[in-house]
């Protein structure tokens, strides 16, 4: 994790212990009621994590978090190289699903891109070097825990991911509003992956220049576009749409 490593909410640090992630130390608030706490006091038990159990005053900086009685020091989260990341998933996979994220600024987006992309099996989620929000606790936190489930990949810049994805015969859909075709003109069942761009410029032009498709939400009405993270979901479930469908 590159800013503080402090997780917080029972589903997030639930999801850390059951994908073995090293914890230091889990503080839980005496008193906690309810399945989730005991989940994760079992699950504390079973990881050997240190566990202890705290007044309700040890969490008040945490108070504008939503912490539900649990905080967690994690170490820090290490993104994996791009190249061996791709090479695994393409050797194991028939028709690979991998999310690229050119500029994502905000930490609450990513952390929700990452959660619907653990919802909807995407194999891999590559992030640049640069230019992109960094995994914190609040990542963690919208992600419910999914930063532990979906492999996560650096690349110097996505123009290099797109290019290895290219060369493994990978399909590179770019979201873009000035695209010709829409979403649901574009097919989606073999190997693919998705470029979704930063909340405010969007996929970059040089690498919508690059793509085999640009591809469009039909948008009505007086907002001309969506949240980033919301248009990222209707991208995945087009994908799950077709892929059940082919089935």
């Amino acid at each position: 994790m590159e800013e503080p490593t402090e997780i917080y909410g029972l589903r997030a640090v639930l999801e850390a212990l059951e994908a073995g992630q090293p914890i230091d130390r889990i503080y839980l608030e005496k008193g906690v009621q309810g399945s989730l706490a005991r989940e994760v006091q079992i699950m504390a038990k079973k990881k050997g994590a240190r566990l202890s159990y705290v007044p309700s005053q040890r969490l008040e900086r945490f108070r504008d978090r939503n912490h539900q009685g649990v905080v967690a020091t994690i170490s820090p989260i290490r993104l994996q190289e791009y190249q061996p990341l791709i090479d695994q998933v393409v050797a194991e996979t028939e028709s690979p699903l991998f999310l690229l994220l050119d500029g994502i600024s905000d930490v609450r987006n990513l952390g929700a891109i990452i959660r619907t992309a653990a919802c909807t099996g995407v194999h891999a989620i590559i992030l640049p070097q640069s230019g992109v929000a960094p995994i914190t606790a609040d990542t963690v936190k919208t992600s419910a825990g999914a930063v532990f489930q979906v492999p996560l990949g650096r690349c110097p810049h996505i123009k290099d991911a797109v290019f290895y994805l290219q060369a493994h015969g990978v399909q590179i859909v770019t979201a873009s509003e000035k695209a010709t075709n829409t979403l649901y003109e574009t097919h989606l069942t073999g190997p693919t992956a998705l470029v979704m761009g930063s909340e405010e410029r969007g996929v970059s032009p040089a690498v919508l220049k690059i793509a085999d498709q640009n591809a469009r939400l039909p948008i009505s009405g007086a907002i001309a576009s969506l949240n980033v993270s919301v248009a990222c979901g209707a991208f995945l479930y087009e994908v799950v749409r077709q892929r059940l469908g082919n089935t």
